[in-house]
């Protein structure tokens, strides 16, 4: 006889505690094997495919595309057969029964290029103060390890909580933001399935008190609501939430400065070019910039580090592991190349090409979006000469790149039209002043105008 089992969505690490249904790769009726991914969902981090532990034929999915779950909520349900549903527990389920732990047959895997070689690690239960936390779900019977679903559950629109009652709420995170702020959860009303209470519904409740409070309007006034009709409001959430947060964060944070110069790029054109000339595969500008900015920081190591602010400590970073801003259609994003310090142009051009792919497929990792220590914008691509760019945080500073050009020039003591780039430098003015941050940008801005000075470190 077949079981029913309900498959929640997984732990996605990184300290994420939601993700977006972007699509939806499976229907009501499909059949499902072990380990095939079933729904693409997006995190703040990337957009990843989720795959089911067991396999069966699906007989619900919970939420809609562009839904926002948080972790341990329903995905979907599947009908297993077979006389050994023992094999076919999913890897969440086995650790939230420590009972089922110690079984072998099953698929440990939560991601796909993520997993577990053998049975996941036991979790310590967690008590809650509040019955209703866990209202919306099916209560899972004693004895079987495995959580049987009588039928799927369909969507309920969205409504107030009651003003009694058990509060629709699953994330612990969700209430105590609640109780930190005061905030009654019975007056929100919840946009996730069934009126479960998210995040972003507490934190648009916070944000609508707070500006009530500080910014009243006189009801005499129509102005407001006219325009109020008609505006169109994006939520902040997914890649374009994380960028939000993180500068707003670096914004608040990060007692920044810019300074910036011009250089004569002529010369680092016509090297590229002889490069690539010479065969081979071909050397990008960036991969060029690159290598200028990991042989300047060598020499400017202050720029390589962060600030413990706990500790009130600058951490010097031993390794660069260099950022470069990529613009995709999901918005901005900045892959991490892996110790872009002992890379050769021609690696740093093979890993800046399958970063930039993968982040415009929107199949980067959250490994391929984190531990940067420096990052590398060229926003010249964008037609423009220069910027003051915002820090990523925690890195300590940013090199800006605007569009190389053609413009008069004093070369050699007269004036010529040559090939002109400007150079920005954003930099914590914790880590160092501006002797050292000038330092860096003038030894970057002589590597660009004489290529050869790199030979002295080589």
């Amino acid at each position: 006889m077949a079981q029913v089992l309900e498959f929640k969505l997984p732990d996605l690490g990184e300290g994420l505690t939601e993700a977006e249904i972007v699509r939806w790769l499976v229907n009501v009726g499909d059949v499902v094997a072990i380990d095939q991914p079933v729904v693409e969902v997006e995190t703040a981090k990337a957009m990843v495919e989720v795959p089911c532990p067991y396999g069966g034929v699906v007989t619900a999915r919970f939420g809609e595309e562009g839904t926002e779950l948080p972790v341990g909520a329903p995905l979907l349900t599947v009908a297993v057969g077979g006389a050994d549903p023992s094999a076919a527990v999913p890897a969440a389920s086995a650790a939230a029964n420590p009972e089922s732990a110690e079984s072998s047959e099953y698929s440990g895997n939560v991601l796909v290029g993520y997993g577990t070689a053998g049975p996941a690690a036991r979790r310590r239960r967690v008590r809650h103060d509040n019955p209703a936390a866990a209202a919306g779900r099916t209560p899972a019977p004693a004895a079987p390890p495995v959580k049987a679903v009588a039928a799927p559950v369909a969507a309920a629109p969205v409504k107030p909580a009651a003003s009694e009652g058990p509060v629709p709420v699953i994330s612990p995170l969700v209430r105590k933001l609640a109780r930190d702020k005061g905030l009654d959860l019975r007056e929100v009303r919840g946009s996730g399935p069934e009126g479960l209470i998210l995040r972003a519904d507490v934190e648009s409740a916070l944000a609508a008190a707070e500006s009530a409070a500080a910014r009243p309007v006189p009801a005499a006034v129509p102005a407001p609501a006219a325009v109020a009709v008609g505006a169109e409001r994006i939520p902040l959430r997914g890649v374009r939430g994380a960028v939000a947060d993180k500068l707003s964060r670096s914004r608040t944070e990060i007692p920044d400065a810019t300074c910036w110069v011009d250089a004569d790029a002529t010369e680092l054109m016509a090297a590229r070019a002889a490069m690539n000339a010479a065969g081979g595969p071909k050397i990008s500008l960036l991969a060029l910039l690159a290598r200028i900015c990991t042989h300047a920081l060598a020499r400017f190591p202050e720029l390589n580090s962060t600030v413990d602010t706990a500790a009130r400590e600058i951490v010097r970073l031993p390794s660069v592991h260099l950022g470069f801003a990529a613009q995709t259609p999901r918005g901005l994003v900045v892959p991490v190349v892996r110790d872009a310090g002992t890379r050769t142009a021609e690696s740093l051009t093979e890993e800046f090409a399958r970063l930039t792919d993968s982040a415009r497929q929107g199949t980067l990792t959250p490994a391929d979006l984190t531990g940067g220590t420096f990052t590398l914008n060229n926003y010249g691509v964008f037609g423009v000469d220069g910027s003051t760019p915002i820090i990523n945080h925690p890195e300590a500073a940013m090199l800006g790149v605007g569009r190389i050009i053609p413009k008069p020039w004093v070369h050699n003591g007269e004036l010529a039209v040559r090939q002109v780039v400007q150079l920005s430098l954003t930099f914590d003015h914790r880590v160092c002043d501006g002797g050292t941050a000038g330092g860096f940008l003038r030894y970057v801005a002589d590597c660009v105008e004489h290529p050869a000075v790199l030979l002295r470190t080589l």
